[in-house]
Formats: structure tokens, C-alpha cells, sequence
């Protein structure tokens, strides 16, 4: 048994808030904790008025301790447990109690819709967050001093976000891991049949119409086209000639509303099924590389590097602890041979 003295969070449930996302952030606590035998980590759960707070599934979890007890000097961090119609889940005293935290250099968090909060009190300004992507709009729009990202979650200094669902089981591993080894958390990833521990690199998967509505359906279908040929990939100019337009309208569609060039999407596109393949998978990385179009694997790996700044092979290492993947033979042709992206 270890003399080290628990990690204490604390989860401050907004009415109306997501269920699924607070309990698979306790879950993970708690995993640590039976799979490891040991108390590593304990967890309060508060309200602002004592009471407990209705989630948007209609249950209710009773709180474990009034906000007024909560001993910010013995607090990891405290958790905002956001959900449905969050603009309106909250007093002006819910803000002041968040800086307070702050000022107590308590780092805070949030799930789901919780960082709506956290902009709202001031705390995230020059901070990466993220939120669920139905309100991603609207908090760029909302808060421009916020760094908003669209990944499952963001962990930037002393504050972290999640984006919702069970999101939030991924954020609370990356801590198990960092406070107990990577081993204890791919445990607990295993206990709760997950494939794999997402990690910040991986984004929410947002609906393209969200984006675009029905205003711009050429541009949907060229995506669409995109995502269906991702191992035998498909010409700019052949591409436009499917959809009926000019390379030079769709270079300006793709511009427009995607904010890059259609290559880069592509690239991109390729780059995360390569992700999932690698991660998901007993593919080599020689094999992933031609699934997804490249011509070689180095020119992959090289891609995969620059874009999410980890080579293909260490990625695979770093998420299967303790395992023995086929790596060996394929180090060797991890060298880039070109610094061209196609």
C-alpha cells in the first residue's frame, strides 16, 4: 500500500449536465484505484447550492459535499460538468466561485460544455480548449481570446477540456498515465473494452453539413468523393470532373469554406485513416502506407511525422505498452525520401 496520499478531484455538476461524460471521467478514477488495489485518486462531487443537480438524462447524483466545505488546498483539480443549454445552466456566483478556484492556483477543467464556463469567468483566454462540436461555432464567435480546437480534448497548462461523450474516459487516462505509467492506464483502457486511449492528436468527427448546410453541395460531394478513395486516390482534375466543376472553382471552394487547398485536405483525410489503421490494427506500416494511398512508406512516414509530430512506429509503441508490434523490421524504412506531400 502506498504512503503517497490520494488525488483529489472535484466535479461541480451544471444542471442539465451530460451523465455519460461525468461518469466516464469517475470511471477512470475509479479504475485506477481497483486495478491498482490502492487509493490513488479520490473525487467529490459538488453543487453550487448543496442540492443535487438534474442531468439532461433526468437523474440525479447527490452531491458529496457543499461547494462551501470543498478544501481548495488539498484539490488536484475541480471539473465543470457541462451539457444541454449551457448559456443558461448557471448564476453569476458560479463564475465568481470559478476565479476564486483559479486564484487558489487549483487547476479546473470542464466537460462536455463545461468550458463555456470557464470563457465565460475569464479563465481560458490564450488557452487551447475545446467543446462539444454543436457549440464550436458559436464559442469562436463568442470568445475570439479562446483557442479553440476540435479535438476530442485539450490539456493546456493548468487548464483541460473535453468535447463530451465518453471523451472525458480518454482526458482522465492521460493523467493516470502521467501520475502512475502508462501501463495502469492502458489497464484501465482494457477493463472498460476500449480499442485504444485517444490522445490529443484525435479530433471529434463533425459533420461536414454542420459546416456548410445545404448551401454548398458540390463542395460535399467532392469530400465525400475524397473519403471514398483514400487508397487509390483520385486527381484534382479528375475530381472536379466529377462534380461538375472547374478546378480553379474548386480550389476556390475548398479555400472558402474548408479554409485549405483541396490537396492538403485530402492529405489529411489519408494521414487520420492511417491513424486509425495503425492504431486499430495488426497492419504494417508498410501495408497502412498503400491502404492509404502513399507511394512508399518513408514518403508516409515523413507525412505522418510532419503532421502529427510523432513517426508512424513510435506512435504505434507508444499506444501498445508492454507489447510486442512488428516493428523491427520496418524501422528501416522509416527515413524520409522526400520532402514533397502528395
Amino acid at each position: 500500500m502506498s504512503d503517497k496520499k490520494p488525488i483529489r478531484y472535484a466535479f461541480l455538476q451544471i444542471p442539465n449536465y451530460s451523465m455519460v461524460t461525468f461518469s466516464s471521467a469517475v470511471a477512470s478514477l475509479r479504475g485506477a484505484n481497483y486495478i491498482s488495489k490502492q487509493d490513488l485518486y479520490e473525487w467529490e462531487v459538488v453543487s453550487m447550492d448543496g442540492v443535487p443537480v438534474k442531468a439532461s438524462v433526468g437523474f440525479e447524483v447527490t452531491p458529496t459535499i457543499h461547494v462551501n466545505d470543498l478544501n481548495l488546498n488539498d484539490l488536484e483539480a475541480l471539473i465543470v460538468c457541462g451539457g444541454t443549454y449551457i448559456d443558461r445552466a448557471y448564476e453569476k456566483g458560479t463564475l465568481a466561485f470559478l476565479r476564486k478556484v483559479a486564484n487558489a492556483k487549483v487547476a479546473i477543467g470542464s466537460t462536455c460544455t463545461g468550458s463555456y464556463l470557464l470563457a465565460s469567468a475569464g479563465l481560458l483566454d490564450g488557452y487551447k480548449s475545446t467543446i462539444h462540436w454543436e457549440n464550436l461555432a458559436s464559442m469562436r464567435e463568442e470568445f475570439p481570446n479562446v483557442l479553440m480546437s476540435s479535438n476530442l480534448f485539450a490539456i493546456d497548462r493548468d487548464r483541460f477540456t473535453c468535447s463530451g461523450g465518453n471523451s472525458s474516459l480518454d482526458m482522465m487516462l492521460q493523467f493516470v498515465s502521467s501520475h502512475h505509467g502508462p501501463e495502469l492506464a492502458a489497464a484501465v483502457s482494457e477493463m472498460f473494452i476500449m480499442e485504444r486511449i485517444r490522445d490529443h492528436h484525435d479530433t471529434q468527427r463533425i459533420p461536414l453539413r454542420l459546416h456548410l448546410g445545404n448551401s454548398q453541395p458540390k463542395l460535399i460531394e467532392a469530400v465525400a468523393l475524397m473519403e471514398a478513395n483514400l487508397e487509390e486516390t483520385i486527381s484534382l482534375d479528375d475530381l472536379a470532373q466529377y462534380v461538375g466543376v472547374s478546378r480553379r472553382q474548386l480550389e476556390r471552394l475548398f479555400q472558402k469554406h474548408l479554409k485549405c487547398v483541396p490537396s492538403r485536405y485530402y492529405l489529411e483525410l489519408r494521414l487520420n485513416r492511417a491513424r486509425q489503421l495503425l492504431l486499430q490494427t495488426n497492419l504494417s506500416i508498410i501495408d497502412v502506407s498503400l491502404a492509404c494511398g502513399f507511394v512508399s512508406a518513408p514518403h508516409f512516414s515523413k507525412c505522418y511525422r510532419d503532421f502529427f509530430g510523432i513517426p508512424p512506429r513510435e506512435e504505434r509503441r507508444r499506444f501498445s505498452p508492454g507489447q510486442s508490434v512488428k516493428v523491427a523490421a520496418e524501422s528501416a524504412v522509416e527515413e524520409p525520401e522526400s520532402d514533397e506531400l502528395h
